[in-house]
């Protein structure tokens, strides 16, 4: 297996500065072709990524390797796990709820709890706009999740909302809400829960009412369709071996949604206002509210990332599964997104595909290590 840290601090400099704005698109996918072959390396047909460049000159999609399913093509159609992707289409369901009067993003997240959830605080009462801001003092991961997440088969599908709120009531914040970033699969878990029983549905028949519908994603879902099963990909984890899907039913609005490339690839034309759609003003809304991360020059807005340099401003999420790495974001300054999906995890975890999609956007962006965004 390729030493991932090297090529993506390294080599991949060198590469992906070779299709600036003066190439060709048909030389840009070449270049892109080579940095996925290189990323996958020598088990393209175990394994592979697609890589989709979008911007005002047009749309770019390509992809190497293999999606570890005899027959099935690795392309447009092919579905993966979007994990922590899963954030962003929370805080824009959210959002697009708060447009409606349905929900404030000041709302106490406890006004919509059970009754018979208890939710401790310290200090003020926890926002809905706190968990979707990383900053609601609770921690990453309830703490009586399956302690063998990473050995054991779809560990999180016995994990059910009630062993959450379980959790929820026996734990004290360590911070006031608003004060401290931590990542925040549970607060987004809390987040995905409220929002569906506010609205009186599941996550995911919320999800598709306010985002997919809208957008025309019919290939963006939890349970995946009868289409979607005949194209999803085989994830493989750090070993290349296969890894099964992850199924997360307390956990849904933190990283369940599974897409194909082609539904994310119009999700992020979105994004970047390429698109007139139902959802234009819920989508920059994502972005007014910025608060700090424990990482130098990255703040937060609703559910996205947002990095900073000298030579840029990039808004991204990055997802993450037992088998499925992805990446999907944007410049506002030079109009230009990205989206990677690979059906493995990378070595080291705290790269990923997170650079390859930043360098993909603007080559001159500085790699970074991301790694304390996690911990």
């Amino acid at each position: 297996m390729l030493d991932r840290r090297k090529f993506l601090l390294g080599s991949i400099g060198a590469g992906i500065a070779a299709f600036g704005g003066a190439h060709s698109a048909a030389s840009e996918t070449d270049s892109i072709r080579d940095l996925l072959k290189r990323a996958v390396g020598p088990d393209e047909k175990v394994s592979g990524m697609i890589a989709v460049v979008v911007d005002e000159g047009g749309t770019r999609m390509d992809s190497f390797g293999s999606s570890g399913v005899p027959g099935l093509a690795l392309d447009g159609n092919t579905v993966f796990e979007i994990g922590s992707i899963t954030k962003v289409l929370t805080a824009l369901m959210l959002v697009e709820m708060a447009s409606r009067g349905e929900v404030a993003l000041d709302d106490p997240a406890a006004k919509y709890l059970p009754a018979t959830v208890h939710l401790r605080e310290v200090g003020r009462p926890i926002t809905l706009l706190d968990l979707a801001t990383y900053a609601s003092g609770l921690p990453n991961m309830p703490g009586n999740l399956p302690p063998n997440l990473w050995t054991s088969p779809n560990a999180m599908a016995d994990y059910t909302t009630d062993k959450l709120y379980e959790f929820l009531a026996s734990y004290v914040p360590k911070y006031e809400p608003g004060t401290h970033y931590e990542y925040a699969n549970f607060g987004f878990a809390l987040l995905g829960i409220v929002l569906a029983l506010r609205a009186g549905k599941s996550y995911e028949e919320l999800l598709i009412e306010r985002v997919a519908d809208p957008l025309s994603l019919s290939h963006m879902r939890i349970t995946p369709s009868a289409y979607m099963q005949k194209h999803l990909s085989q994830g493989h984890d750090l070993t290349r071996k296969p890894a099964p899907l992850w199924d997360m039913p307390a956990l849904q609005g933190a990283g369940a949604v599974r897409a194909n490339a082609k539904d994310l690839t119009i999700f992020l034309k979105a994004c970047m206002g390429f698109m007139r759609n139902p959802l234009n003003s819920s989508l920059a809304r994502l972005l007014q509210t910025r608060r700090h991360t424990s990482l130098a020059g990255t703040d937060v807005g609703l559910g996205w990332f947002i990095s900073s340099d000298e030579s840029d401003e990039i808004i991204w999420k990055t997802g993450l599964t037992h088998g499925f790495n992805t990446f999907l974001g944007f410049s506002k300054r030079n109009r230009r997104g990205a989206l990677v999906l690979s059906n493995f995890l990378w070595a080291p975890l705290d790269v990923g595909t997170t650079n390859l999609g930043m360098k993909l956007i603007n080559p001159d962006f500085h790699p970074v290590d991301f790694a304390p965004l996690y911990r």
